[in-house]
């Protein structure tokens, strides 16, 4: 369960903030409304609250959500931005997952 759980908080670390920055780029790039960059601070600090969730020490956190972030921001390209991910996109993505299941899940002392 413990596997489950911290997966599941990665993914809800990385929503937070692909959330948080996508929204100040629709204000910067698409010009949008200037009020996106309330949800997106709010975001952004859910983001950096999420990381304190954890269960084990902030680097070995942050080595390891950058598998997530990668898989989780290539989900956003097609569910958002409508992009279908290439077959090197979803290789790119198990192969960082598969570094995020190693790092988080090695048996340790």
């Amino acid at each position: 369960m413990t596997e489950l759980r911290t997966v599941g908080l990665f993914v809800l670390t990385a929503l937070a903030e692909i959330t948080g920055c996508y929204l100040p780029y629709l204000w910067l790039r698409e010009g949008k409304s200037i009020w996106l960059l309330i949800p997106g601070v709010l975001s952004l600090a859910a983001f950096v609250w999420l990381l304190t969730l954890h269960p084990t020490e902030a680097g070995r956190v942050y080595a390891a959500y950058g598998g997530v972030y990668i898989t989780m921001a290539i989900l956003w390209l097609w569910a958002i931005n409508g992009i279908r991910p290439t077959s090197w996109d979803i290789l790119g993505s198990a192969v960082a997952l598969t570094g995020m299941a190693i790092i988080m899940f090695a048996p340790r002392q």
